[in-house]
């Protein structure tokens, strides 16, 4: 069944009075007149959306808030249309049979109910979505801070075993460089106390030796020394050591032993072997007098001869040498003496 015509507006000064208002915009009056605009479930297009599509009743229209807009929004562009064609015959528009206001509005307490449910499930799938991304943005976040302290955290804490270890690498070797300072300083200690009483104890023993031995004689001087060179000795160099003193003047036995040479001998002049229990021989030689023999057995400080200057000499002096075991080769008499406890 077509609609009936709407009833015609009234005149605005605001409109065009020229031009007929048609759906869309404006037409000229010298272009041909639209057919009919008849708006139908096939002509309509698709509700998308979350949207409910409500029961149908009677003559099968859904009613659902899409179609009821659509009603809705055909009838005020009817009546624009109509109210703007002043002077002219309206345009007819066929559109098909809707329900009333009030049965789209039903009574039916399971339809409010479904159709509430409907318009209010928009809204709250908005909202919930807004609330649910708002909440998972900041769920985000605070597990995006969350994360990033906790690698705060573990930065910090492996700054902080660092700074431990270091400090600790640190006192380790502190205290061990204080343990080796103290154990070479314990060290230098002990040896120097090891020295102190070596030194004690050396000087103990020639005490003791001192008074065993004895200088072979006294007020000398000291003129030749063992290895000196020079054209004077035969062998090129001093095989001995030189006391210069007056003729006449004592000499006496350095330590107890055996005499086993008393007499000339060539170059040494008048010489004396004093040969000790341990096999050393002792020569005394350009002695002006001997007084002992060969065997004699002589005691530390016994007088065996006096200072002379027989043989091959420059002066009056006591020539000594000192031959170990009766070696042909002697050593140096200055520090065997010394050896013994004496400081010619």
């Amino acid at each position: 069944m077509a609609n009936p015509p709407a009833p015609e507006a009234p005149f605005e000064p605001g409109q065009r009075s020229t031009d007929t208002l048609v759906y869309g915009g404006y037409r000229a009056d010298d272009e041909a007149p639209l057919g009919e605009w008849n708006p139908t479930a096939e002509t309509l297009p698709a509700v998308r959306g979350r949207h409910r599509v409500a029961k149908q009743r009677g003559g099968g229209f859904a009613r659902s808030s899409t179609v009821l807009g659509v009603g809705v929004i055909a009838a005020v562009s009817a009546g624009g249309m109509a109210s703007a064609n002043t002077g002219k015959p309206p345009v007819t528009i066929s559109m098909p049979d809707l329900p009333s206001v009030g049965s789209l509005i039903s009574d039916d307490a399971d339809s409010a109910a479904d159709d509430t449910s409907a318009f209010s499930s928009v809204g709250a799938t908005t909202a919930d979505t807004t609330k649910g991304t708002s909440d998972a943005g900041e769920a985000l976040r605070s597990r995006i801070l969350a994360q990033a302290e906790r690698q705060q955290d573990q930065i910090d804490t492996k700054a902080a075993q660092a700074v431990a270890a270091a400090a600790e690498k640190e006192a380790d070797a502190a205290a061990a460089k204080a343990e080796k300072d103290a154990q070479e300083k314990a060290a230098a200690a002990k040896k120097k106390a090891e020295e102190a009483a070596a030194k004690k104890a050396e000087a103990e023993r020639l005490a003791e030796l001192a008074k065993q031995y004895t200088l072979p004689t006294s007020s000398y001087t000291i003129t030749s020394t063992f290895g000196q060179a020079g054209s004077l000795w035969s062998s090129g160099y001093h095989t001995g050591l030189d006391f210069a003193a007056p003729t006449g003047t004592l000499i006496k036995a350095i330590h107890s032993g055996t005499i086993t040479e008393a007499g000339w001998a060539g170059s040494y002049g008048y010489r004396t072997i004093l040969t000790l229990d341990d096999g050393t021989e002792l020569w005394f030689c350009h002695q002006s007098s001997i007084s002992v023999s060969v065997g004699q057995k002589v005691s530390t400080g016994d007088v065996i001869g006096r200072v002379g200057a027989t043989g091959n000499v420059t002066g009056a002096h006591l020539h000594l040498e000192v031959h170990p075991g009766g070696s042909a080769d002697g050593i140096d008499p200055m520090a065997w003496l010394r050896g013994k406890g004496l400081n010619p």
